[in-house]
């Protein structure tokens, strides 16, 4: 066996790393400039908001599950580039439209429908990548280099975009992130490695291979409540970031600048709970990390509803619940996407991510969508704190579980009969789902 090479010294990774690293920047462009857009230049209402952030992550419920067994038949990479080149050549159809003056805001809508389609193959793509580009052992490090660096773009990203703000329009923003979007195509094209097409001989029909990849998510005794907590936390924190733009904008008053900087310190947080996982799942261990970072964000999703119930505190409340809120985050994300890589056959690692994408994603436009109905007639600052209690109740999943105790999350199958992945025929004698 060879010694693998370090990442420091892989260019195939360090390609990956910083094209990642320029598309996350010019993310965060379109990240404040499409709500500012929407509430500011088209004067959205709370539905239309909720519509908009349906219609981005639709993509999800719709195409999610068919998604991860069409990559398990492709090669990533090819995937990954053509998903850039989708998004880019779509977010430039908004600067180009708005300088024609028809700019409306179901083009947003659409927009937003198309850049997620792409989302959805290059995410489920890029999460199964890694263990292509490197050896199990090297994973833990990729994923905490690609986030911190990832964190260190959206610190910068969310206040230059609001100081650009102030001097030109939120269309040409996006038209930042479509050349971001292309010098990512370029850096993944630049990436080499060994992964070959899978024997057309071994698939199944895509019926079959989709239902195999939910039942190893949902027949594993972590992945299920991994799952579980993820999506429900999505679902009811989408009720409230939703709206998040018109509290801050419109009833808080403060300007696209002050957004910019809450998104900026939220993205400090992120780089903070980046590099210091590693060091805390050592101290407190892995399976506690989960349950921690769960239950604490869940109390932290309030600082949003009480900064609109207490102005006067407003601004240091939402500072220090970005910063919590995105640390806790990054530290239950990268410890658990890590335990799902190990742990996934190759053959099914696309699979496996759609099929979580589908759960955790796919119920993010259901949350817009009733985020928007629920503003519209509770009002915005009632909706999030029925979004807030959502979130803390979502913890439960994984902290009533034996994954609290657990200092090392496992890598690899155990021998336990929940956790075989049943040919496809034998499996529809049983479900393997477990109780609640």
């Amino acid at each position: 066996m060879t010694t693998p090479l370090p990442l420091l010294r892989n260019r195939s990774f360090l390609w990956l790393w910083t094209g990642q690293t320029i598309s996350q920047l010019g993310s965060q462009f379109t990240g404040l400039a499409l709500p500012v857009l929407a509430v500011s230049v088209l004067g959205a209402t709370e539905f239309q908001v909720g519509v908009l952030g349906a219609a981005e992550t639709a993509a999800f419920l719709l195409v999610g599950l068919p998604a991860g067994a069409w990559i398990d038949r492709m090669l990533k990479r090819r995937v990954m580039i053509a998903a850039d080149l989708v998004r880019a050549l779509t977010l430039v159809a908004i600067p180009v439209l708005w300088f024609a003056g028809i700019l409306e805001i179901w083009q947003l809508f659409v927009v937003g429908a198309i850049v997620g389609v792409g989302t959805v193959f290059f995410d489920v793509s890029y999460q199964s990548y890694i263990p292509v580009l490197l050896p199990g052992e090297q994973i833990t490090s990729a994923n905490s280099r690609l986030e911190t660096t990832s964190q260190v773009a959206r610190i910068g990203g969310p206040g230059l975009a609001g100081a650009l703000l102030g001097v030109v329009s939120a269309p040409l923003l996006l038209l930042a992130d479509g050349i971001s979007y292309l010098f990512s195509a370029f850096a993944i094209w630049r990436t080499r490695d060994s992964e070959s097409l899978p024997d057309p001989r071994d698939r199944e029909s895509l019926p079959r291979e989709i239902a195999e990849g939910l039942r190893f998510v949902f027949g594993h005794h972590i992945l299920w409540r991994i799952t579980a907590t993820t999506g429900t936390s999505n679902l009811f924190s989408t009720i409230v970031f939703t709206l998040e733009a018109i509290l801050i904008l419109r009833i808080l008053g403060f300007s696209p600048v002050t957004l910019g900087i809450i998104f900026g310190i939220g993205s400090a947080g992120g780089l903070v709970g980046a590099v210091s996982t590693p060091w805390l799942t050592k101290r407190i261990g892995e399976g506690t990390a989960v349950s921690l970072s769960a239950v604490v964000l869940g109390i932290t999703g309030f600082s949003l509803p009480l900064a609109g119930t207490i102005p006067a505190i407003a601004l240091p409340v939402l500072l220090i619940g970005a910063f919590l809120q995105s640390f806790l985050v990054l530290v239950y994300n990268i410890t658990q996407v890590t335990m799902r890589q190990r742990l996934t056959p190759p053959r099914l690692l696309g699979r496996m991510n759609a099929s979580i994408r589908f759960v955790v994603w796919g119920v993010m436009p259901i949350g817009s969508i009733l985020s928007g109905v629920l503003g519209t007639a509770l009002g915005v600052i009632q909706t999030m704190w029925i979004g807030a209690v959502g979130v803390l109740l979502s913890a439960g999943f994984v902290l009533f579980s034996p994954i609290t105790a657990m200092r090392v999350l496992p890598s690899e199958q155990l021998a336990d009969p929940r956790n075989v992945v049943q040919p496809v025929d034998e499996a529809r004698a049983e479900d393997p789902r477990p109780e609640l």
